[in-house]
């Protein structure tokens, strides 16, 4: 008895010894920001130098105050909305026909074309796609060398030009998250529903997204919280068209240095964010079940 005890407290020091990194690197790359973070978020001025500060919840109040900021929150978090459907929309098929209709090299070429927004700066993406989308640009183009009208294509600086850009910075999230959930789900269920005679759309619904549902939410969880809180893409795509609550955010750390008011609206970003998700989640756990 008293030899089992002493195994298992070793092995909970073994274990703990192999989470302290982990949790040691949480703790300085999660926690300690965000506790700056709060710290700053209730106080007057930034305490650099000799400035004077105090403890206070003005930050806070001035979100209530000006329907600004609530109406930048909501057209954020619709950009996040349809950013993510669109996601989902395009990168489930995707993952069904890396998972189950292709094999070999084909696959190969085909995730090394998946992942390869990874290999590149964010920036680079996104000017790329400026390149791409401004008049007389490539899309612009292209569309004219083989439209027998000439057409001016010029989609920088609208709403599409930031749903584009951040659709193909996150795509890869969902396909990679849909592909692992259907790579689980075994050929045979499949089969069985089409030995019974069930249609395609019938073993959609009924077997193939059940099962591959904790793929598609985790997906669209990493892609919606970014998404929210985007500010380059906006910033760089949208020109006059791109003010969002992230972009509000990153001025009023960049250009109008007021830190403490910043860090106000990123604590309600989060606080948003994670009553979105609180509220959806009985939803999503009802789905997968």
């Amino acid at each position: 008895m008293a030899e089992a005890g002493h195994l298992a407290r070793t092995d909970r020091l073994r274990a703990a010894g192999l989470l302290a990194p982990a949790y040691l690197w949480l703790t300085v790359a999660v926690f300690l920001p965000l506790s700056a973070m709060a710290f700053f978020s209730i106080i007057t001025d930034v305490p650099f130098g000799d400035t004077e500060w105090r403890v206070t919840a003005e930050n806070y109040a001035a979100f209530l105050e000006s329907p600004t900021y609530a109406r930048l929150l909501w057209k954020s978090v619709l950009l996040g909305v349809k950013v993510t459907a669109l996601c989902v929309l395009i990168g489930f098929p995707c993952a069904w026909v890396l998972a189950k209709m292709i094999r070999g090299r084909s696959r190969e070429a085909l995730f090394l074309l998946v992942i390869l927004p990874f290999w590149s700066n964010s920036l680079v993406r996104i000017f790329s796609w400026a390149i791409v989308l401004r008049g007389n640009g490539v899309l612009d183009k292209a569309v004219n060398a083989v439209w027998p009208w000439n057409v001016e294509v010029n989609l920088l600086f609208s709403e599409w030009a930031i749903v584009i850009g951040l659709v193909h910075s996150y795509l890869p999230y969902v396909i990679l998250t849909a592909y692992l959930a259907l790579q689980a789900i075994d050929d045979s269920l499949i089969e069985a529903a089409r030995s019974l005679g069930a249609k395609w759309w019938t073993i959609l619904w009924r077997v193939v997204l059940p099962l591959s549902s904790s793929g598609l939410i985790a997906g669209a969880v990493l892609v919606f919280v970014p998404v929210v809180g985007s500010f380059m893409e906006p910033r760089i795509l949208g020109g006059r068209m791109g003010t969002y609550y992230g972009t509000v955010i990153e001025d009023q750390f960049v250009a109008v240095f007021n830190w403490p008011l910043g860090a106000a609206l990123s604590f309600i970003l989060l606080a948003v964010v994670l009553a979105i998700l609180a509220v959806s989640a009985p939803v999503l756990r009802k789905a997968r079940t």
